[in-house]
């Protein structure tokens, strides 16, 4: 039958297009058999079947719209209302509606309600006490912590904020040591790999420096542009401009568009050069994406609310760690003194989840903003490349044991947060 073969065809990019905006597994499962059992009622009407895949995922767009309905409806919070208007009282004055939205959906359910209610339907405490049937003390702790939660998660800066401060040439020097006292748990919002925080507003400068020499080998100037849709999902586009230390002329643009949710954080697209030609690649893409920018289950991401799962342990050099796919856990705490500042972190590593034969040691202080990032290559990795083991390229490198193999300390990423 010609829909159970397209169907099996394009199953995977309706389930992933589906699973990147629902974070509910459950849900997202139950809204899929929605998406199969409408299309195949609709089949017989859909003239071109070679445009089968994108009909299917203009289904799953609408039943995803289905559901988010259903779940604002349930807040008594029409998306109408949403979409036409903004807080009206924000001591960041005049503010854009699609700012709002975004950090509303960052919030909890009991926090949207209780800010919708007051807001936006603009109802007095005692009447949203009777609505809600709860205490007019009650409406008055949760409406104050609603604001304090917002607030602390919209993404415009005040005016003055400082950032692209200038990165030394060379790295200066740092001493890690172990502290005697627990991990603690950390929200970790930062794009994976490349450190700004994807919410409007955001920019920061790193650099990556060579080792032994210490020498700043690239540097890059990043910020959020704005906001973007891939595929109905909305994130905001990064542009990264890289250039040479010792060249300034060496320039490489990048744009990414990437999601950050209260508990993952993304890469949706990324935009590339192919001669004259805008190349544009999605999460749809299959491994021309994934391979390079997946990382997760489904593609979910980096989780932003990290503790200490025990899944990858640390003694002094020897790391161990369980068979994962996607290994990424926080294995001690640590105080890293760089610049003559003494932080308080605790290191996250991946064991070969980012990058196969690759590990690296990220410490974070307690804002969740990297203070310094350390690559390690497998001794065999990329060997066809450079012909020789990394403890032969870089003898006097430090030295890693993750599950018996022997890992080479290779470069740092330190950003302008720490300057």
């Amino acid at each position: 039958m010609d829909f159970e073969r397209l169907l099996a065809e394009h199953r995977t990019a309706a389930e992933r297009y589906v699973r990147f905006r629902l974070s509910s597994r459950s849900d997202a499962d139950d809204v899929l058999q929605e998406v199969y059992l409408t299309a195949y009622h609709r089949f017989e009407q859909l003239k071109n079947k070679e445009a089968f895949k994108a009909w299917l995922i203009s289904i799953a767009r609408s039943k995803c719209t289905d559901y988010f309905r259903e779940k604002a409806a349930q807040l008594d919070i029409p998306l109408e209302a949403m979409e036409d208007r903004a807080l009206s009282a924000s001591r960041h004055g005049p503010t854009e509606q699609a700012t709002v939205r975004e950090t509303l959906g960052l919030l909890g359910d009991k926090d949207k309600q209780i800010l919708y209610l007051f807001f936006w339907k603009e109802l007095p405490q005692a009447e949203i006490a009777k609505q809600l049937n709860i205490p007019i003390g009650t409406v008055k702790s949760r409406l104050y912590t609603a604001k304090q939660n917002f607030k602390s998660k919209y993404p415009l800066e005040p005016k003055g904020a400082n950032h692209m401060k200038k990165l030394p040439e060379i790295l200066p020097e740092y001493k890690i040591e172990e502290s005697s006292l627990p991990p603690y748990s950390v929200k970790w919002e930062e794009l994976m790999g490349w450190f700004l925080i994807p919410k409007l507003g955001e920019k920061l400068s790193w650099g990556m420096y060579d080792i032994p020499s210490r020498q700043c080998d690239h540097i890059y100037d990043m910020k959020v542009t704005g906001k973007a849709m891939v595929h109905g999902i909305e994130g905001v586009e990064l542009t990264a401009r890289e250039t040479s230390y010792s060249n300034k002329k060496e320039v490489i643009n990048r744009t990414f568009v990437a999601q950050l949710t209260d508990t993952h954080c993304r890469y949706l697209a990324t935009m590339r050069n192919d001669g004259d030609v805008r190349n544009y690649i999605t999460f749809l893409d299959g491994d021309a994406f994934m391979l390079n920018w997946g990382f997760g289950e489904d593609n979910c991401g980096n989780e932003t609310n990290l503790s200490p799962k025990g899944e990858i342990m640390r003694t002094g050099r020897t790391v161990k760690s369980i068979q994962k796919d996607f290994l990424l856990d926080i294995v001690g705490r640590y105080n890293v003194t760089i610049g003559g500042k003494t932080y308080d972190t605790v290191c996250v590593m991946d064991v070969e989840t980012y990058n196969c034969g690759v590990v690296s040691e990220q410490f974070l202080d307690q804002n969740g903003k990297t203070i310094l990032w350390r690559r390690f290559n497998r001794n065999d990795w990329a060997i066809d490349r450079y012909k020789q083991p990394w403890t032969e390229l870089l003898p006097d490198n430090e030295r890693m044991t993750v599950n018996g193999t022997t890992y080479v300390h290779w470069y740092d990423c330190i950003t302008d947060y720490i300057l």
